[in-house]
């Protein structure tokens, strides 16, 4: 199959030396990618600004900066996918100004106005044909678990992998991570916290079994 994968942060920049950004290492897009071409497929691994490297030869790797750039080439290169694992930790939110030069510290506050970005899981999730497949990724802090599954319902995926911030060893700059996938049948798997490449593993052997 062809997969198109997301990984790591966007930074959307204030000025030219500073940006809105979060703690995405990109390891647990990066250890999908890895798996899914070891199982076979063929990938297309659209990155944030990570320090990371693909070991694999035939990735083909798309760097991005922004929550904008990469909606682009997400949904430029969608059509042509057999499915996509959207990963990536995107802003939510954008400045609606940029400055052109390095603001400067003059009084006591500096307020930025933010615009919403493009939600690039609900585009390709309403862009999805019959026999593509998308899975997603939750990040949350509180009712996981119920905003998981509207997520899921609502950017038409196929299942979602969530995370939670509460569970030691999981989550952003960890080599391990802890998850617990929803599928779109109502069935609920949890896995024990892991290698992430053993994480991502699992999630490759959920999309075979689903494609099957």
């Amino acid at each position: 199959m062809k997969i198109l994968i997301t990984a790591g942060p966007t930074y959307e920049r204030i000025d030219p030396v500073r940006f809105i950004g979060n703690y995405s290492s990109g390891k647990m897009g990066f250890a999908i990618a890895e798996a899914c071409t070891a199982s076979g497929h063929e990938v297309t691994l659209v990155s944030g600004p990570v320090r990371l490297e693909v070991s694999h030869p035939s990735i083909r790797r798309i760097d991005v900066e922004s929550a904008a750039e990469m909606y682009e080439a997400v949904l430029s290169r969608w059509p042509e996918m057999d499915g996509a694992v959207l990963c990536a930790a995107v802003a939510d939110f954008t400045p609606v100004n940029v400055a052109a030069e390095k603001i400067k510290r003059e009084g006591d506050n500096l307020i930025l106005e933010l615009k919403p970005t493009r939600d690039i899981a609900a585009a390709v999730g309403a862009a999805k044909r019959e026999g593509q497949f998308l899975v997603g990724f939750a990040l949350e802090t509180n009712d996981e678990e119920a905003h998981a599954l509207e997520k899921m319902r609502r950017k038409n995926l196929d299942f979602i992998v969530l995370n939670s911030l509460k569970d030691k060893g999981a989550c952003f700059g960890y080599d391990t991570n802890k998850i617990t996938v929803l599928m779109g049948a109502g069935e609920r798997i949890a896995f024990p916290l892991k290698p992430k490449t053993e994480v991502a593993r699992d999630i490759v052997d959920l999309i075979n079994r689903i494609r099957k």
